[in-house]
């Protein structure tokens, strides 16, 4: 395993960094622990997780992912060597189970912190991430900038002001913001070097062979200012790997039991690119699954290559994907797909 430094902190985190939000939906909490333990027991020592998992979101399912990491984290004497990253929620009018609809104020903030820790079973979480912004802006696929001069959005200074407490209270290590823009990351930057505000060292946002678009704008600031991504949906669901191909729908599959909730990664045009990228794997001699987690891996800009699973044979090779190198023109196939189909599914 290879591990990387989180942004300009002293913390070293693993290449690989296990995703857990299947617990509490398609994985049982022991299932949770079979891949927790197998994860640790591989190099894995960075685990990110959210308040509001288990997705899909539902009621029932809120916090169970905390909960069955929480179970196995309670148990274990080695808490210092690893780093354990949840995410408080932004806005959302559809979750009124949680906060009666989440916001990132003050109150909901610490409200957030206080019942991740008590459900992870710990005294303090390494990286405290906000899952998504507060005001209007483009995420989870959004394209096409449409200001809201109407809102009133909480803003980024009294979000970063609170994190900031925490920090000082000792409840989380470091922060990270997720699905945020470079107008976002711009002005934590610079509140925090304004105002001695505690300074973003992630952003967690979706990055894969489908959607490159966080190339476009924030991979200057991974290393120009430290503030290093956090791949999520390296395989576009399960996409890459090329199970979803010529019309096949595993059972159990994210996108065969939620096609709906996921849909940018089964359109037509997104299944004929992931198509040449699985011949290219191919005719590497790759699994087409490895081939799209080892590009992710090889990025400089990347910290960390959030991969999930929902059996250990996945999580084994998902894991295996950290001693893959890509030969060159593995690379520059890959990129002549790209050029010619940039971002089918951002």
């Amino acid at each position: 395993m290879h591990y990387r430094q989180l942004g300009d902190s002293d913390v070293q985190v693993s290449v690989i960094c296990l995703g857990t939000m299947t617990f509490g939906e398609q994985n049982t909490q022991a299932q949770a622990h079979q891949q927790l333990d197998h994860a640790v027991e591989n190099g894995v020592n960075f685990i990110d997780t959210a308040e509001m998992y288990a997705i899909p979101v539902r009621a029932e399912t809120q916090g169970l992912t905390e909960q069955y990491i929480g179970t196995w984290l309670g148990k274990r004497a080695d808490r210092d060597k690893l780093i354990v990253a949840t995410k408080v929620a932004g806005p959302n009018p559809n979750m009124t189970h949680l906060r009666g609809g989440p916001k990132l104020i003050a109150d909901h903030i610490h409200q957030a912190i206080d019942a991740s820790l008590h459900r992870l079973q710990t005294d303090y979480v390494d990286l405290y991430q906000v899952h998504w912004p507060a005001r209007s802006t483009n995420y989870f696929g959004k394209l096409g900038y449409e200001h809201n001069g109407e809102e009133h959005a909480e803003t980024i200074e009294s979000t970063l002001s609170t994190l900031t407490e925490l920090v000082r209270a000792g409840k989380i290590r470091h922060i990270g913001v997720s699905n945020e823009t470079p107008w976002g990351v711009a002005q934590y930057l610079r509140l925090a070097e304004t105002h001695g505000y505690a300074r973003i060292v992630s952003i967690q946002n979706p990055y894969n062979l489908l959607n490159r678009s966080f190339e476009v704008g924030l991979a200057e600031f991974a290393h120009r200012d430290d503030v290093g991504l956090m791949a999520y949906s390296p395989l576009g669901f399960g996409a890459l790997s090329g199970k979803y191909l010529d019309g096949q729908q595993p059972e159990g599959a994210r996108l065969t039991r939620w096609s709906d909730y996921f849909p940018r990664y089964i359109t037509d045009l997104a299944k004929k690119v992931t198509q040449q990228y699985v011949e290219i794997a191919r005719n590497a001699g790759l699994d087409p699954a490895q081939m799209a987690l080892a590009y992710v891996n090889s990025r400089r800009f990347v910290t960390a290559n959030i991969i999930g699973a929902t059996t250990l044979k996945q999580l084994e090779m998902n894991i295996a994907s950290a001693n893959i190198s890509l030969a060159n023109d593995v690379l520059e196939a890959i990129e002549s797909v790209h050029l010619s189909q940039p971002n089918p599914c951002p």
